[in-house]
């Protein structure tokens, strides 16, 4: 079986830090993925738990095409994040010959909700897509609409909604939205001060 395909990029602000993930990180996505109320957000569908070797299958397997993280706040791990190549067929159809990523996040740890985290390490994510990869166009992709902090993370980033998608009937969520950050609205926003603004 595959490992984690680690890397050794380091994203900072204030408190804030970005770390690789690693092998030695499962105690805390055993715990953040077998929480009911983080899942409740994080899964699209009725799942209460994970096996650890459920969890070590998808990190490892995400961690092939993306640069996964772990959050630390003050020195502390609370979630884990990553940026990945887009890999939704009804976006990447969309946008041919680009470059095209996606965001993906969560905080682990409740007691961190609601301090704007969430908002500064998508901010993180970003400059690193659009300075260091040099990408196209990035996604946050099926945030559910009863997800509504998650939603306003991205927009202070800047993001805008660029479709909603409508789920079967019986599902938690009744719409999933897409969002979407493309280089120029980033460039425009940049000579602005908009992001170290926002952190401030």
């Amino acid at each position: 079986m595959k490992r984690i395909k680690e890397h050794n990029i380091n994203l900072n602000f204030e408190n804030i830090t970005l770390r690789p993930l690693t092998e030695n990180d499962w105690k805390y996505l055993y715990k953040w993925n077998n929480d009911i109320d983080v899942l409740y957000y994080s899964e699209g569908d009725n799942v209460e738990q994970y096996l650890m070797e459920e969890i070590q299958e998808m990190y490892r397997f995400i961690s092939q095409n993306a640069y996964c993280f772990i959050i630390e706040y003050d020195k502390h791990p609370i979630g884990e994040c990553w940026i990945q190549k887009l890999n939704l067929y009804r976006l990447i159809v969309k946008f041919p010959n680009l470059d095209c990523r996606r965001i993906d996040i969560m905080i682990g740890e409740k007691e961190n909700w609601g301090k704007g985290i969430g908002t500064k390490t998508i901010m993180l994510l970003t400059e690193y897509g659009f300075e260091k990869e040099q990408v196209d166009i990035i996604f946050g992709c099926d945030i559910a609409d009863y997800n509504q902090r998650s939603i306003r993370a991205f927009e202070k980033v800047g993001f805008q909604i660029y479709n909603a998608v409508k789920q079967r009937d019986g599902q938690k969520a009744k719409v999933c939205y897409d969002v979407i950050l493309k280089r120029d609205r980033y460039e425009y926003l940049k000579k602005q001060g908009y992001y170290r603004n926002l952190l401030i």
